[in-house]
């Protein structure tokens, strides 16, 4: 990878180069190039002539194809690159798989529950099988807010209400309603909350009792159910919902951290609000971090397929077992199958502040999610909120909204969140702790109160990708171990639970 002092190269193949700062028309860059116009830093500029139709590289992948002629010295961006589907190489494993990391020991203090699995925040919660029952849930934590002092229970995290807009109007037996149910008995059963209340209205589809019973969910001092209806209304129903809580405060304020392996840490790896540095620094250093965590033994997830869409071939050679592949395939198939079925196009992924931030197509912000997932060998593929089980670098179907995703993450497992932004995305999903990787050093200033480390350090030239993933996965493990995160400290996480809606609406 070659550098000048305001432009990058990525790789000689490339027709382009990225510009490190915002270069004004008629700055001269190197190899002998003068600008014809204005590059805000971030954005692509043609290294040499670019024909229209040619297909144009990014880190010798490519990310669509010229519109028009392109002189060099031009601004690439939507004007001139359109996007056209790639299928680059769907060829599984082969010898681009590499073998498994070395395994490594590490550690971090979390809660060991009775059934083996560790939590890294011990909440008690409150989950709602539909939307009619979303303001007695918020009610609820309201009220254990206003009457219960947690100041005498330190090993308490707090209260979490988690509402959504589902539960009615779907066939109970249909995809939707199986998404919705595996989604909540996920968070029920997850090992961050130390005790769990499901709130239901008593007339929804998603029944409670029906819910629980499909779930594997029983009734114990842990997790109980009320339900409006049967409670006598919404005063009542709060009363009751607060004598079972407190009923749940001793055992959740009992619980102690202790020295746990890090294979008992699964990381749910996402990206929003990405920009032209995202595969430049936070992503790739992520990916860092998760090589390291997946040679202690832990799990890293990769999901939002969408955003995967022209690079899943970087996922697919590191795969040994060709089931693992095809089941990879076949969701970029039905995904593409799903987005024609809606008139739509998997390029509709970027966002405006994407391209505002100098990515194009979905071809070029896909190069930077996979990073994010390292060079390990990609062990597993699940479907949305299905229990992750499998160690090392593992995917999980989502959607690319960021939200949705990292609720399915948190459903299957995910004990604590990874989140890289370029432009500044602001997050928390509770009751894992959420981390932000900036991809910038400008937006880090400007958003320090919401990001946890800077990697455009990286950009900078002030720190490696191998030093920023080391970083990072020490981060990881302090956080694990009961250190606050800046969403935490600032309150998000409870409005940022989005199960994924599926479906027709009766």
């Amino acid at each position: 990878m070659a550098s000048g002092q305001n432009w990058l190269l990525l790789n000689d193949q490339d027709p382009i180069l990225v510009a490190l700062a915002d270069l004004a028309p008629g700055t001269a860059i190197g190899e002998g190039l003068v600008l014809r116009e204005a590059i805000p830093r971030g954005h692509k500029l043609a290294r040499r002539a670019i024909a229209a139709g040619e297909t144009i590289l990014k880190f010798g992948i490519p990310i669509g194809v010229a519109s028009r002629p392109i002189p060099a010295g031009s601004h690439v961006h939507t004007q001139n690159l359109e996007f056209q589907t790639q299928r680059v190489n769907w060829r599984i494993g082969g010898q681009s798989v590499k073998p498994a990391a070395a395994g490594r020991t590490a550690r971090f203090e979390g809660y060991l529950r009775e059934d083996g699995r560790v939590g890294t925040r011990n909440y008690l919660g409150v989950l709602t099988t539909v939307n009619c029952s979303a303001t007695v849930a918020k009610l609820i934590a309201e009220r254990f807010r206003r009457e219960i002092d947690l100041g005498a229970f330190p090993s308490i995290d707090g209260i979490a209400a988690l509402t959504h807009q589902q539960g009615c109007g779907v066939r109970a037996d249909g995809t939707a309603m199986d998404l919705l149910r595996r989604t909540l008995a996920g968070y029920a059963h997850h090992p961050n909350f130390a005790g769990v209340l499901v709130v239901g209205l008593g007339c929804e589809d998603n029944q409670v009792h029906e819910f629980m019973e499909k779930a594997g969910l029983k009734p114990t001092e842990r997790l109980k159910p009320l339900i409006i209806q049967e409670e006598g209304g919404t005063e009542a129903t709060v009363r009751g919902a607060m004598d079972a809580l407190k009923t749940m405060i001793e055992p959740a304020a009992a619980a102690r951290r202790r020295p746990v392996g890090a294979e008992h840490l699964t990381v749910g790896l996402q990206c929003g609000g990405s920009d032209g540095f995202s595969a430049l620094s936070a992503n790739p250093a992520l990916g860092k971090a998760v090589d390291l965590l997946a040679a202690a033994g832990g799990t890293g997830i990769l999901s939002e397929t969408p955003e995967i869409y022209g690079a899943e071939s970087l996922l697919l050679a590191r795969v040994s077992d060709p089931a693992v592949g095809e089941k990879l395939i076949e969701l970029i198939r039905w995904w593409e199958q799903h987005a024609s079925e809606d008139r739509g196009s998997l390029d509709n992924n970027p966002s405006p502040g994407n391209k505002a931030g100098g990515l194009t197509t979905i071809l070029e912000k896909s190069l930077g999610a996979v990073a994010k997932s390292g060079s390990s060998p990609l062990t597993a593929v699940y479907r949305y909120a299905e229990p992750i089980t499998a160690k090392g670098a593992v995917f999980m179907d989502s959607p690319g909204y960021d939200p949705v995703s990292a609720t399915g993450q948190v459903a299957a497992g995910a004990n604590l969140v990874c989140f890289t932004t370029g432009r500044g995305s602001c997050f928390g999903c509770k009751p894992a702790p959420s981390l932000k990787l900036a991809t910038n050093t400008p937006m880090y200033q400007r958003m320090k109160g919401d990001m946890d480390i800077n990697c455009g350090e990286i950009v900078d030239g002030t720190a490696t990708l191998d030093e920023m993933g080391q970083r990072i996965f020490d981060l990881m493990l302090r956080t694990a171990s009961g250190e606050k995160t800046r969403s935490e400290l600032l309150g998000y996480g409870d409005e940022e639970f989005v199960p994924w809606s599926y479906g027709a609406t009766y």
